[in-house]
């Protein structure tokens, strides 16, 4: 996985995620509860992977190595605990497994949709993106048509309105279990005088070769 994916997932990550309100006293019982097995340290491939382990009442995320460049690892553990996530550890391989109840992913997994659905909200709105007419998305949060004037478009920065919401949708595929080598967000561009479709974005893939 490319710095450039890494570095804004991790921004993203701690923004939308760890940023928000607090655990609300969650689940008390839950934190006495019996821990989820350790994920096992595997082979450098398996090391790059986002692994999501849902047990019967924690919820296991580990993130790879990657998405902490250049990163205090234990500022970013210590950030963690402070909202909310019952524990956070390193790995021998540079990973960092975060250790959490249900109610807490649950919560992560809500407060991603919200941000995607406020951001959507925002791209259709005609404020801060007067080129963008229409916004639809599927129930997974991994497909988006994007109705706009295309000249308008093509010739304002409106794109970059475009690329919090590819970046949100990855991180809650990935904490909703969809293997890093299977997390895709496709955006596609219709022009509203036409009804063609004249761009699609696909991401992680134009993102790295944004940066090759």
């Amino acid at each position: 996985m490319k710095n450039i994916f890494s570095a804004l997932l991790l921004s993203l990550l701690f923004m939308i995620v760890m940023g928000c309100q607090a655990s609300k006293n969650e689940d008390k019982a839950t934190n006495a509860a019996p821990a989820a097995a350790e994920s096992n340290t595997g082979s450098k491939e398996e090391s790059q992977k986002i692994n999501v382990d849902k047990g019967l009442l924690d919820v296991e995320v580990t993130l790879p190595a990657s998405f902490f460049n250049g990163q205090d690892l234990d500022q970013v553990i210590e950030k963690a605990k402070t909202d909310g996530v019952k524990e956070a550890k390193k790995n021998a391989d540079g990973s960092v497994t975060y250790k959490m109840s249900k109610a807490k992913h649950a919560e992560m997994m809500k407060n991603f949709e919200d941000a995607i659905v406020k951001m959507v909200d925002d791209l259709k709105s005609g404020k801060d993106f007067k080129s963008i007419k229409a916004v639809d998305v599927t129930k997974k949060y991994s497909e988006f048509t994007v109705t706009v004037d295309k000249n308008a478009f093509e010739n304002s920065f409106d794109a970059i309105g475009l690329l919090g919401v590819g970046m949100s949708s990855m991180f809650y595929q990935s904490f909703n279990g969809v293997a890093s080598d299977k997390m895709k967000t496709t955006i596609q561009l219709k022009d509203q005088a036409t009804g063609t479709v004249f761009k699609t974005i696909v991401y992680p893939d134009d993102l790295n070769k944004a940066k090759n």
